[in-house]
């Protein structure tokens, strides 16, 4: 894997049509991977990385992440193997257990995460064994605290940490051990000004601090408040060179591959490390 590759916005999402344009853009720039998230009843993730990797020649297309509560492990097997097989050596399965609201919104429990994303995954090698996939593909976990990690590290090809320092990417690697993934997002907005870029900053730490585990997991890496060090340590803002040097931190941290996640729907320029 090449180092640098993207987290395209998670909220609603652009149009298939702008979404092929930027995708052809990024393919263009050399990125390595495209990942997208999924909300339970939003777009299906595994519908649009067929259409990313349609659209595209060469660029590795990742799920950040496929809700677990959006389809029963059986069909996330079958989609996942139907998608590697027809783009060989360019996809990655990222699974996350989700939240507490999306279980509920479906009247299931969340009482139990770890267990669930454990049930989850052995029903799908389950499924694998009994309808092997003609092309492997890699799976790796949304995974933040040790034992989520431990899960990632021991079932699967390892992690994709969301919107967490520098300092939780060196905290997974050393759960995870050498052989294994580790693929962090970033978030990233090319802004010089401070203030300005500590205002936009801000509003997107607010969204993710209001769920617990992303707030537990800023605490565990030593963040007790929202200041101005933790807006810095969540969204690597400045000049292409500033980028860069985040970009630069997080590798040095353990990861093998960063997904720069600009705001919005902007289609970044080319920020290697």
């Amino acid at each position: 894997m090449t180092s640098v590759g993207v987290w395209l916005y998670g909220g609603r999402p652009a149009t298939a049509e702008v979404e092929r344009e930027q995708l052809a853009r990024l393919d263009a720039l050399g990125y390595a991977s495209v990942w997208m998230g999924e909300t339970v009843g939003g777009r299906d993730a595994f519908a649009r990385s067929a259409v990313f990797l349609g659209a595209t020649g060469r660029i590795t297309v990742g799920t950040g992440i496929a809700n677990v509560w959006s389809r029963p492990a059986v069909t996330a097997q079958a989609a996942a193997r139907t998608v590697a097989e027809a783009h060989p050596g360019r996809f990655v399965l990222g699974l996350g257990i989700g939240h507490p609201f999306q279980a509920a919104n479906l009247g299931q429990s969340f009482a139990k995460p770890l267990r669930g994303m454990r049930d989850y995954l052995s029903r799908m090698d389950e499924e694998a064994a009994a309808n092997p996939p003609a092309e492997p593909f890699p799976r790796v976990l949304a995974a933040i605290g040790p034992r989520m990690l431990e899960l990632a590290r021991d079932a699967a090809d390892g992690a994709h940490p969301f919107a967490m320092p520098v300092q939780h990417t060196a905290f997974a690697r050393e759960i995870l051990g050498p052989g294994k993934l580790l693929i962090p997002h970033q978030s990233v907005l090319l802004e010089t000004d401070p203030a300005v870029a500590r205002a936009k900053a801000r509003a997107t730490v607010s969204q993710i601090l209001q769920v617990e585990a992303y707030a537990r997991g800023w605490r565990d890496s030593g963040y007790d408040e929202v200041s101005d060090r933790l807006l810095d340590a969540a969204v690597a803002w400045g000049d292409e060179e500033a980028i860069a040097r985040r970009v630069r931190e997080q590798l040095d941290a353990g990861a093998d591959q960063v997904l720069i996640a600009p705001p919005g729907r902007t289609c970044p320029a080319r920020w290697t490390s």
